[in-house]
């Protein structure tokens, strides 16, 4: 008998923003299940929005301001960070309509970078 194992690929990291709040689903949320808060910020000219884990040493050495982190919350399916300025922000910004429902985009995960990059070319 031969038996052969099923290895699923992993599934693609999404992005799913509303007018509050952005949800990363469970393949992306993994990289940021020990981050104590996150760092949120965008590249205009590449369209994509960045999101940095910081962990708790991060945050305790004080040279972050405390107005550039914000929280995250990470659940077991999906981690979510809930900022209405920062959404209201990327939205006049990127000429962007958020339902919700939300609009979902891609992610990416940038490792020699520490940090997610998220594509606003194209909703999913």
């Amino acid at each position: 008998m031969s038996i052969t194992w099923f290895n699923g690929e992993p599934k693609e990291i999404i992005v799913t923003f509303t007018l509050v709040n952005l949800t990363i689903n469970k393949p992306g949320a993994q990289f940021f299940e020990t981050a104590n808060q996150v760092m949120l910020g965008y590249d205009e000219d590449r369209k994509v929005i960045l999101i940095k884990p910081l962990s708790k040493d991060e945050v305790m050495r004080g040279d972050i301001s405390e107005h550039t982190r914000y929280n995250i919350s990470i659940n077991a399916s999906y981690g979510r960070i809930t900022n209405k300025a920062f959404m209201t922000r990327i939205a006049q910004l990127f000429d962007l309509k958020f339902d919700e429902k939300g609009t979902k985009y891609k992610g990416t995960w940038l490792s020699g970078k520490n940090l997610l990059e998220v594509q606003l070319k194209e909703a999913l």
